[in-house]
């Protein structure tokens, strides 16, 4: 797996991402069109990079990408600007979508390196995300 490849420059692990293994599974893929009710188009994704930041499934077009790609960084997390709006948490469908993860990731990234972050943290940041239990 190439992670650099496969980690959008926000932070979001696309490897780990559902949208992305219905790419590579058609039997996920039959799942996520029935389920999320999306069409063939939109429950294909080859990833962010893959896609030069034009994701099917969002509504609207990322910010993050272009940015990223206008100053040669590989992440976020290496911009003088860092954390900056663009990465920005927000309420909306916060239960349904990793974005608020974004910053946590790019924390976890810089401080582990990419490669032991996508294989050893990745995955339980984002179950934690979506199954656990609030606590401080």
């Amino acid at each position: 797996m190439d992670y650099k490849q496969m980690t959008a420059p926000c932070g979001l692990d696309c490897f780990n991402c559902f949208i992305y293994s219905g790419y590579a599974d058609k039997e996920l893929q039959a799942r996520v069109l029935k389920e999320a009710g999306y069409s063939l188009e939109i429950a294909i994704c080859k990833g962010c990079r893959n896609e030069k930041g034009k994701i099917p499934n969002l509504p609207m077009p990322c910010n993050v990408y272009p940015c990223a790609e206008k100053k040669g960084i590989a992440f976020c997390c290496d911009c003088s600007d860092f954390p900056c709006d663009y990465l920005h948490p927000y309420a909306d469908r916060a239960s349904q979508l990793p974005h608020n993860t974004k910053v946590f990731n790019l924390c976890l990234i810089k401080k582990m390196g990419l490669d032991a972050w996508a294989k050893d943290k990745a995955n339980s940041v984002r179950n934690v995300y979506y199954t656990g239990k609030w606590k401080l």
